[in-house]
Order: C-alpha cells, then structure tokens, then sequence
C-alpha cells in the first residue's frame, strides 16, 4: 500500500523528490503518513478533499483484500 500512495502523490505533485510515505501497522490496521512538500498539498488534497478521498478509495479496496483497515494522514 505504501507503493500505491507513493506512486500516485508523486504523479500529482510538482516536487516529487520531496515525497516521504512512512507506514505503520498496529495489529489489523494501517497507518500511512504521506509527506509532501508545503506547495503540494493542495494538489495531494483537492477541492474539497477529493483526490484524497479517492487515494483513501483506493487504499480501501487493496487493504479489504487483505482484511486489514487503512488510515491515510498527509502532511
């Protein structure tokens, strides 16, 4: 999952080399973190959320394959 999120923030952003995605598991839950760089955000969060909202749509279906919950964080 943490390839998935790397791979669409950096086709987003404008700074792709400033992409961090750091992930953490605690039992059956997922906690990803995307760091991007101050400019970017914007891009990674959308208008009114919906490019982040369609990554966390995505994250859903992979991480339901594998019975675990997903939470995605940008910084």
């Amino acid at each position: 999952m943490k390839e998935l999120v790397e791979y669409i923030a950096r086709s987003l952003v404008q700074h792709p080399e400033q992409v961090r995605v750091r992930e953490r598991q605690s039992g059956r839950s997922v906690t990803i973190t995307l760091h991007v760089a101050s400019d970017d955000i914007g891009r990674v969060i959308g208008k009114n959320g919906r490019v982040a909202n369609a990554i966390r749509a995505l994250l859903k279906v992979q991480s339901s394959k594998e019975g675990k919950r997903v939470f995605l964080e940008i910084e």
